[in-house]
């Protein structure tokens, strides 16, 4: 958490951050607070972090300080936050354990309101029922955690903001500070006159305020800048100005968080009719990326950057909003338009000029905005497509004045439907002109099949079914203002509604201890996770956490660029020249067993994939090793086959290991005699593992008998390989000093052999699995047919479970749903893997669980071959969540069916918005498959326009509601 006085309002603002995009060098007058700093277990631990823990809001604890200071700081700013707050909060933190309900739970407990049935109207809360049904069951219990154990939230004992920042604050801050190091040099002017001079001696520096484009550049694409300006301390690039008659100037500085407050208070001030554009902006500010971006990223930064897929530009350049620019040489207005989205030469700042504020206008009387845009999920996640669209008609008509349409994510740049919307002036708000349009738009804004992203027939689907819904909005909007225009037909009221950043909320229930049971007794009983304190005050130390040693060295790897390919040479004379550069290591060094043939630990000879490690650079500090791994050449002979996909290995019969199949019966037989045989294909696609935490290990060499202490990341420490010397896995325990003193042991050891399945494949008899977990899920989703997104409305979970796993359920659920709707593994044709990062993977986040999560675990059944009857749950719950799945199929088929489509088609996994979409067949679909067809048609037959059938008739639209169920066994 980021704190700083504003001496202008005598205010201090707290905000959360992604903190490895925060250079210390802006920090110069901040206050920082880290999840260490509000409470220990050596001193108080604070409310926050003792509800996540008590409330089973962590697991394996990485995510849980990052957890932890989103709440944090929204208390500190919020003492009874909304159920509303608290979703956009938590919108920017990802978790791939808990399945995020117990750490909403959690985040619940310091607000006044429920976000339940409640909210609904009706006073009565659905889970008041099911509650008292279970008190009716004494064998069955609800409660998790005592709410009345929790430790109040106490605002008076949080720290105060150093009165020494403050001081500094309210002093005139008219030096420019400069930070001087190894590289880089960090420059923060003090004033507009300052930093305008600085821009003349520095042209090409760049200007961070959030650094959250600048940063990344530099981290992943080896951007380097000598010179860097942060204006953050000027004041005139944090102006608000009103003009009560034009609109709303807002300094280039001011953060995205900002901007939403601004626009915000100006919604509930003024006439509907002026905020158009506000709106629209709005809309898109509460999911543009997370809550800690939006509280760093400038309005100004966000303008020039000028993404493909920005969210704000698009709607900025439709309301004729104007970028406000200096420069030594005086003050420049230059329209925020399609010209300067798309980089015009003409429309360019020069590189003495810097982006003082934006001018945003009001919008007029019979002007209409709309924002629009499709992304992987709701929230945290780059547009595939958007829109901002805005339309003006003659005063008390629906006779087109001016039309203007931009999309975001088709192309290398912001793009205009210009000449389409030229056009159309003088049209009348009509069916007839949505045919037109639609038409138009896809003859005009093309996009080549090797675009970035590629999707391209959804992306232009989305293009014209955003199009659609604008059509929509106006239409209603159109009939508010004056009767006479037709209101938007019942069918097609679900087009007018995006699915809502909801809360989830449910109950577990399982079964109660005995009461016999001795309370030291835990088995069955819903402890505390043993670590979850230490995780949620930061005390927990994970591997990448450890302090560097004496001497310490660190490897960078250096991974293949071929998908098969033999290795002629390895270079390494550049990279041992480089400071810090200790050796090089490959292959050949590895004194034992070099993997196995499975998979090995150097690539050997040959390499089989993209990214295979080749070898590794060992240096003085990782930075060193990073810089000399970018130096080892390698000289490849590509080899034959390249195996990408599973449809080339089955092609090529490349498969891991031998084939193992089950039969019963004669099989033969059963299909010569059965009614009708169904033939066809399943295609299943992949999972990234997704590490929460930094993939890393620390070795450490004894002095004596070759041994070696390890401390490593993996899950699986069994296998670690370090040549043939002997492992000690080294870990650390606490002594409460009287058991110290009587000689009692704190530590209790058990042994158990494992199981072993008892299977011959080759004559396909035995038992593959000593034992079997079963469980049952029934998912309710709703589906937009017109941008493939869906909402997952509810579930229920009923799992055999002899132990209290909850949290494991409900986290292997959610990545299932993941799995099977939202994360899609894509490669290069040379099997480059493009979906390797958070910006471009998408995991499921908080809004993409279920509104409604209901979890049962089914009465305890022996099992005699385990102790204490337990089952090895784990995650096998994860199948659980292909009941999401399901119910999107069953969507998709209800509509198809009311379009007259067939109910048999192939709809692969993961469902995608793309994939829902796209199967969802329409004459939007099928325009764009033959765009180019239907406009030569419309050309030739302009004269009998009128004959020709409407792309409303025979058409349905909107989101259909099903049910899928999932039943898993043999896990």
């Amino acid at each position: 958490m980021i704190s700083r006085y504003d001496s202008s309002n005598k205010k201090i603002w707290h905000y959360s951050v992604t903190s490895c995009l925060v250079p210390i060098c802006s920090l110069y007058g901040a206050a920082v607070t880290t999840v260490e700093g509000i409470g220990s277990t050596k001193t108080r631990i604070h409310p926050v972090q003792e509800r996540i823990a008590k409330g089973h809001g962590t697991q394996c604890g990485f995510c849980t300080p990052g957890m932890v200071m989103s709440i944090y700081t929204l208390l500190r700013n919020h003492l009874q936050p909304s159920t509303e707050q608290l979703i956009e909060t938590l919108g920017g933190n990802l978790c791939r354990c808990t399945g995020y309900r117990p750490i909403v739970e959690s985040g619940k407990s310091f607000s006044a309101e429920s976000s339940c049935c409640q909210m609904k109207g009706t006073g009565e809360c659905c889970l008041d029922q099911e509650e008292h049904e279970s008190e009716n069951k004494s064998d069955v219990c609800t409660k998790l955690y005592q709410e009345e154990e929790f430790l109040p939230l106490d605002p008076t004992q949080e720290f105060i903001f150093p009165p020494e920042l403050m001081r500094m604050a309210e002093e005139a801050r008219k030096k420019t500070l400069v930070f001087q190091g190894e590289r880089i040099t960090w420059i923060s002017p003090a004033t507009l006159n300052d930093l305008l001079e600085l821009k003349l001696q520095y042209p090409q520096a760049p200007l961070v305020m959030g650094n959250t484009f600048v940063g990344p550049n530099m981290k992943f694409k080896d951007v380097f800048h000598s010179v860097i300006i942060s204006p953050a301390r000027i004041s005139e690039l944090n102006v608000v100005m009103i003009d009560a008659n034009q609109g709303l100037t807002i300094g280039a500085g001011c953060s995205l968080a900002q901007v939403k407050e601004i626009l915000t208070e100006m919604v509930l001030k003024l006439p509907e009719e002026k905020t158009q554009t506000y709106q629209a902006l709005l809309k898109h500010l509460r999911t543009l990326a997370g809550q800690q971006i939006r509280n760093m990223a400038s309005l100004g930064g966000h303008i020039i950057s000028r993404l493909a897929a920005s969210d704000l530009n698009p709607v900025l350049g439709v309301g004729n909003c104007v970028l406000n620019l200096v420069s030594k040489e005086g003050t420049q207005q230059l329209p925020l338009n399609d010209h300067f989205l798309a980089g015009s030469p003409d429309a360019n700042l020069t590189s003495k000029q810097v982006l003082a504020s934006v001018f945003i206008p009001f919008s007029k009387k019979w002007e209409f905005v709309s924002a629009f845009r499709q992304a992987q999920r709701q929230q945290n996640a780059l547009a595939i497509v958007n829109s901002g669209m805005r339309v003006r008609f003659k005063e008390g008509t629906n006779t087109i004045m001016d039309l203007n349409i931009l999309y975001g994510g088709v192309g290398s740049v912001t793009v205009s439907a210009k000449k389409s919307c030229q056009q159309l002036i003088g049209r009348a708000w009509n069916e007839e002109m949505l045919d037109e349009a639609c038409r138009l738009v896809l003859d005009e804004v093309t996009i080549p099949g090797s675009s970035s992203g590629g999707m391209v027939e959804y992306k232009r689907t989305l293009m014209i079914s955003f199009l659609f819904k604008f059509y929509l909005e106006v239409l209603q909007d159109l009939n508010v203002r004056d009767p006479r225009y037709p209101d938007v037909p019942n069918k097609f009221q679900s087009v007018l509604e995006d699915f809502p950043l909801t809360i989830p909320c449910g109950t577990q229930a399982y079964e109660c201890v005995d009461s016999h049971q001795p309370p030291q007794d835990p088995v069955g009983r819903p402890v505390m996770h043993q670590s979850g304190i230490k995780h949620a005050s930061g005390e927990a130390i994970f591997c990448d956490d450890m302090p560097a040693i004496d001497e310490e060295l660190f490897l960078a790897v250096v991974t293949s660029t071929r998908p098969h390919a033999k290795i002629i040479s390895i270079d390494a004379s550049e990279a041992l020249a480089l400071p810090g550069v200790v050796d090089v290591i490959t292959a050949q060094d590895i004194p034992a067993q070099n993997g196995d043939e499975e998979e090995r630990l150097y690539a050997q000879d040959e390499v089989i994939c993209v990214g295979q490690i080749v070898c590794t650079v060992a240096a003085d500090s990782y930075f060193h090793a990073k810089q000399a791994a970018k130096k080892v050449n390698i000289v490849y002979e590509d080899m034959e086959p390249v195996i990408v996909t599973i449809k080339d290995a089955v092609s090529h019969k490349s498969f891991i290991g031998s084939e193992k199949k089950l039969e019963q019966g004669n099989i033969k037989e059963a299909f010569q005699t059965v009614d009708q045989i169904i033939e066809g294909e399943v295609h299943m696609g992949g999972q990234e593992h997704f590490y929460m935490e930094t993939q890393s290990v620390l070795v450490i060499p004894k002095t004596e008998d070759k041994e070696m202490e390890i401390y490593v990341s993996s899950q699986d420490a069994a296998l670690v390989q370090v040549g043939s010397s002997r492992i000690i896995i080294s870990c650390e325990f606490e002594f409460v000093n009287d058991a110290f003193a009587q000689s009692i042991s704190l530590s209790a050891t058990g042994y158990f052999r494992g199981y072993k399945a008892d299977m011959d494949w080759v004559k396909g008899e035995g038992d593959v699995y000593p034992y079997f977990v079963y469980g049952a899920a029934c998912s309710e989703v709703e589906v937009d047919c017109l941008t493939g997104a869906h909402k997952c409305i509810s579930t229920k979970i009923f799992s055999e479970a002899h132990f209290f796993f909850f949290f494991q359920i409900e986290g292997a659920f959610t990545q299932g749903v993941g799995l099977y709707t939202l994360e899609e593994l894509k490669y290069s044709p040379e099997g480059v893997l493009y979906t390797r990062s958070p910006n471009e993977y998408k995991i499921p986040s908080i809004t993409d669980i279920p509104e409604e999560l209901n979890v049962s675990l089914l009465t305890s059944t022996k099992n005699p071959i385990a102790i204490y009857s337990s089952k090895g749950l784990g995650e096998s719950g994860m199948f659980l969540g292909s009941s999401v799945f399901f119910a999107i199929h069953d969507a998709v088929t209800a509509a198809r069916k009311e379009r007259g489509l067939t109910e048999t088609f192939t709809m692969s996994s993961p469902a995608t918005p793309e994939l829902i979409r796209m199967i969802c067949v329409d004459k939007f679909t099928d325009l764009v498959w033959s765009s180019f067809f239907f406009f030569s048609v419309y050309v030739f037959f302009a004269t009998s326009f009128s004959c020709y059938q409407s792309l409303l008739c025979d058409f349905s639209v909107g989101r259909r509601k099903a049910v899928g169920v999932s039943v898993n066994h043999n896990l």
